[in-house]
């Protein structure tokens, strides 16, 4: 890992190719990282390494506080692309070590990236499901026993002023006496039993038989 001899064009190469899709030599703010590899470069890159000196003026503008910028300061050679030789070395480095050089990061650098965008799109296909996905409805099944006054009482009647009562979501059950469903967040049984027990003239009294959610 290294970037080889900054102070050489092909040092500044590498630094300018490892810059071509970074802002900093780690992470996503300044630190000591970019103080090391700026101590180490002799002055402002050529124009035609535009990235890096995109980042070296960029980095220079914080003389006054670079001193101050997080992290901790490395060896040079802790910095940079991963197997590039030291351009000062010995024989230097071959057609082939240049095909080796890792301009963009490691694999896995690579394959981490593609694993959080199948991530982003798995939960954004998700979420897009639970948004589509109805609301569950609360309801329940109510079997009322409405007593009359007598024997004499009109049950065809009584049954006619119950079935009038209307709310959202109020489901009578058949012609004969039988469980209704109701929706429990628009209907309950003391709002039933107030406008049942409201026909005096043929409802003595109303109880709730069983109750069961549905």
């Amino acid at each position: 890992m290294g970037f080889g001899d900054l102070k050489s064009p092909a040092g500044l190469q590498v630094l300018n190719d490892y810059l071509v899709d970074k802002s900093y030599i780690e992470g996503y703010v300044p630190s000591q990282a970019d103080v090391a590899v700026f101590e180490a470069v002799s002055g402002p890159p050529p124009a035609g390494l535009c990235h890096a000196l995109r980042w070296y003026n960029h980095v220079n503008s914080y003389e006054k506080e670079k001193a101050s910028l997080p992290g901790v300061k490395k060896a040079l050679g802790k910095y940079g692309p991963a197997n590039v030789e030291d351009a000062t070395g010995s024989g230097g480095t071959d057609s082939k070590d240049d095909d080796d050089i890792d301009l963009f990061g490691s694999d896995d650098e690579e394959e981490s990236e593609e694993a959080k965008r199948l991530r982003e799109e798995c939960l954004a296909q998700y979420e897009s499901k639970l948004a589509k996905k109805p609301a569950l409805v609360a309801k329940s099944s109510i079997l009322l026993d409405v007593k009359p006054w007598d024997d004499e009482t009109d049950l065809a009647k009584l049954e006619e002023c119950v079935r009038s009562i209307q709310a959202d979501d109020l489901v009578w059950g058949s012609s004969k006496l039988v469980p209704c469903v109701v929706e429990d967040d628009k209907v309950g049984t003391d709002m039933l039993e107030e406008q049942i027990t409201a026909f005096e003239d043929y409802v003595q009294s109303m109880d709730v038989a069983a109750f069961s959610k549905i």
